[in-house]
């Protein structure tokens, strides 16, 4: 190679460097985050799984509450390297133990913890190469679907994350592990990719209620790798404000996962495959989201017979009937009135209505009797006040139809309506 070409290839990889720096748009450090409140004044019952006919008993209650608190940073040792972390407090964070004497003279006890979490959300290191490739290992959010890849609140307009991927996978769903990214094209003709290599989900967890969103690993200090997990994600902006997104998981056996990998000898493997679409059209008038989630297990039949201990934080019983195939999709829009109003004077309010369908017992295998009660029609409405652009206002009302694949369809199952009240932000508070 001649000292005029090496010269132009040092040269060209000095700027992708440079404007990949530019678009992260700090220097050495950042630190900032993000957080939700929410008040809920809801019409129905704890629990449609009661044993009840009729879903949800009606009953007024009321429930106020931070789903998240998220304390986030990146610091760049050199052009090239780059610490990221977030710890997220989830419902207020773990608390303190309470111990209550049941004896004046004995050391009879019971402790109670507030049921929150605190988790090391992300914690990674990445080598920047140039825009199109970036190399990072640690713990990382997985983008499987439209919420966990967009899960800031401003991102979405109610005042909680869409229900139908929350309730089928995780969310936020991070995982410890390897993955390579980057962006290839310019302007609107680029395609972003995520490839990823982490521990797997844990065929304990999987349940009647949530599929597999309970089988993500952290109860102990290690998680489980001897099947690994493999995510893919591309996105393409070949339009205008208009991105199109693609994900793909896949863990070969989830019960290689397992705490007590002998309970499932019989069952030659459960595989996990999840396929996700989304797209988002975004201009000064309007913002619109859709999204669709379908996920398919092996041996799910012969899954659902394995008993866990009561005393184990799995499912067991009823709840372990976990179905073949589960799936989720919706819609979003909202207005901004600002723009159609065309005064500046008006704040930015966006009227906005979602609707979705979901179901972790889509389709049982073989024999296997689903659960009409998981199958829901959710309808939400309500308005977003952006009192600055990074921090809203929210409010909905939402009403969910159970058992029954359309919103105006007949069901046997009470109707389950709910108002709520948020605010949320996200941003960097301190970079330099």
């Amino acid at each position: 190679m001649n000292n005029r070409r090496l010269t132009f290839l040092l040269a060209s990889l000095a700027l992708a460097i440079s404007v990949h720096a530019q678009d992260e748009d700090f220097e050495k450090f950042r630190i900032g985050g993000y957080g939700e409140m929410v008040a809920s004044f809801k019409g129905y019952g704890t629990s449609r799984y009661n044993g009840t006919t009729t879903g949800s008993a009606y009953e007024r209650r009321n429930t106020i509450a931070i789903p998240r608190f998220v304390l986030a940073g990146d610091y760049r040792f050199n052009r090239h390297w780059t610490l990221g972390a977030e710890i997220e407090f989830e419902a207020g964070g773990v608390g303190l133990e309470t111990e209550m004497e049941a004896s004046e003279n004995g050391e009879y006890e019971t402790e109670m913890e507030k049921g929150g979490e605190v988790a090391l959300e992300q914690f990674h290191v990445t080598y920047t190469l140039n825009n199109a490739l970036h190399v990072r290992a640690g713990h990382m959010v997985l983008p499987v679907g439209l919420t966990n890849a967009h899960h800031e609140p401003i991102l979405f307009f109610g005042t909680t994350r869409p229900e139908g991927e929350t309730t089928i996978i995780p969310s936020t769903w991070h995982e410890t592990g390897v993955s390579l990214f980057g962006r290839l094209g310019k302007g609107y003709s680029r395609v972003s990719y995520e490839a990823y290599v982490t521990a797997g989900l844990n065929a304990d967890g999987f349940g009647r209620d949530h599929w597999v969103a309970d089988g993500k690993q952290g109860l102990f200090e290690t998680d489980n790798f001897t099947s690994p997990a493999y995510t893919l994600r591309l996105d393409y902006e070949g339009v205008p404000g208009l991105r199109v997104g693609a994900s793909y998981y896949f863990c070969n056996d989830a019960t290689a996962n397992a705490d007590k990998r002998y309970k499932y000898s019989s069952l030659n493997g459960v595989s996990v495959n999840i396929l996700s679409a989304d797209a988002q059209y975004r201009n000064r008038y309007v913002t619109a989201r859709a999204n669709v989630l379908w996920g398919q297990l092996s041996n799910s039949q012969k899954l659902s017979g394995v008993s866990l201990s009561n005393l184990s934080n799995y499912h067991h019983g009823a709840m372990r009937r976990t179905a073949k195939n589960a799936l989720a999709y919706g819609v979003e829009a909202g207005v901004n009135l600002r723009s159609l109003i065309g005064t500046t004077r008006c704040p930015v309010i966006y009227p906005f209505a979602r609707y979705e369908y979901f179901n972790p017992q889509e389709k049982g295998e073989g024999t296997q009797t689903v659960d009409a009660r998981c199958q829901v029609s959710k309808w939400s409405g309500g308005l977003n006040w952006f009192a600055l652009p990074n921090l809203v206002v929210k409010a909905d009302w939402n009403t969910r139809k159970v058992g029954t694949a359309s919103i105006f369809g007949h069901s046997r199952y009470h109707r389950e309506n709910e108002f709520a009240i948020g605010v949320a932000y996200t941003g960097w508070f301190w970079k330099k």
